[in-house]
């Protein structure tokens, strides 16, 4: 191989080697900046191949989608003193690569700092001035819609707009959740109490009135009882006195009979009687007959 065949060869490696430093591709969720010597020379915010000027231009590369930043718990005293540990998270986006970079230089993730401190100083204004009530209450929405408006304007300087901004979790700090825990257990314990309270009463009540009631019935009763057991036993005497006027010598030994039964009818009655006793007198010789 002679010389003008390696000369050719390696004109040709450094043509490929020029070409493919001076290309370069714009993905659909990319914003990219054109920098010469740290001065940017072109905004590229349109997928697709582009080229450049190798070794003196460099390539940066912002990211268009939405980015999320969380922010660790900051504790927080609200307009009534009372303290919050608060959670939040950012949604943003990179709207002018040109200002971010000017701003806060070539690393897309320097703004995750930046962005922390201003939210925290937003929660601490807003939320200093509203009360545990409200931020527990539908007004949450009303101030995580004025905070995410006071961080939009101070980041418009960075190039980034914010989409949204929410409080992930407020709780109370571990000594006042306890003390709050312990007020509620109180709380619990007296309206329980209170029910306890207000239910035996009513038991009492409930109790007392029915056994005025089963006393009223069971004197209704009685007296129902009685009267009709009086107007039976008058019947009873009535067709007794009948019954006696009718025929007395048949009514004595009916009666005579029924008393032997009562008496005799077990077979376990002893009696000690003469044997001339007149109770005995039909046991001895029946009754004379009587013409009806």
């Amino acid at each position: 191989m002679n010389r003008l065949s390696i000369a050719g060869i390696g004109a040709l490696a450094v043509a490929a080697f020029v070409g493919a430093a001076s290309m370069f591709t714009v993905e659909q969720t990319e914003k990219v900046l054109v920098a010469q010597f740290g001065h940017v020379v072109r905004l590229i915010d349109k997928p697709g191949l582009n080229f450049k000027i190798p070794l003196i231009q460099n390539v940066i590369v912002f990211d268009n989608r939405l980015l999320n930043v969380e922010l660790p718990g900051e504790e927080i005293i609200l307009g009534d003193q009372r303290r919050l540990i608060v959670d939040s998270f950012t949604v943003f986006r990179v709207t002018d690569p040109l200002r971010f970079y000017q701003a806060i230089g070539p690393v897309p993730d320097g703004i995750r700092g930046r962005l922390n401190s201003i939210v925290t100083s937003s929660l601490r204004r807003v939320m200093g001035s509203r009360t545990l009530l409200d931020v527990l209450s539908a007004d949450r929405e009303e101030i995580m819609a004025l905070i995410a408006r006071q961080v939009n304007t101070e980041m418009q300087s960075f190039g980034v707009s914010i989409v949204d901004l929410r409080i992930r979790r407020a709780d109370l700090p571990e000594e006042n959740t306890q003390a709050v825990l312990a007020r509620m257990q109180s709380e619990r314990q007296r309206v329980a109490s209170q029910a306890r309270a207000e239910g035996a009463e009513a038991s009492a009540r409930i109790r007392a009135d029915a056994e005025k009631e089963r006393t009223v019935l069971l004197a209704d009763a009685q007296a129902t009882a009685d009267r009709v057991r009086g107007e039976g036993e008058a019947e009873a005497t009535n067709i007794f006195a009948k019954s006696f006027g009718k025929d007395p010598q048949f009514f004595s030994l009916w009666r005579t009979l029924d008393g032997y039964r009562e008496a005799l009818g077990n077979g376990n009655t002893r009696l000690v009687l003469t044997p001339d006793n007149d109770y005995l007198r039909y046991l001895q010789a029946p009754p004379p007959r009587t013409e009806p």
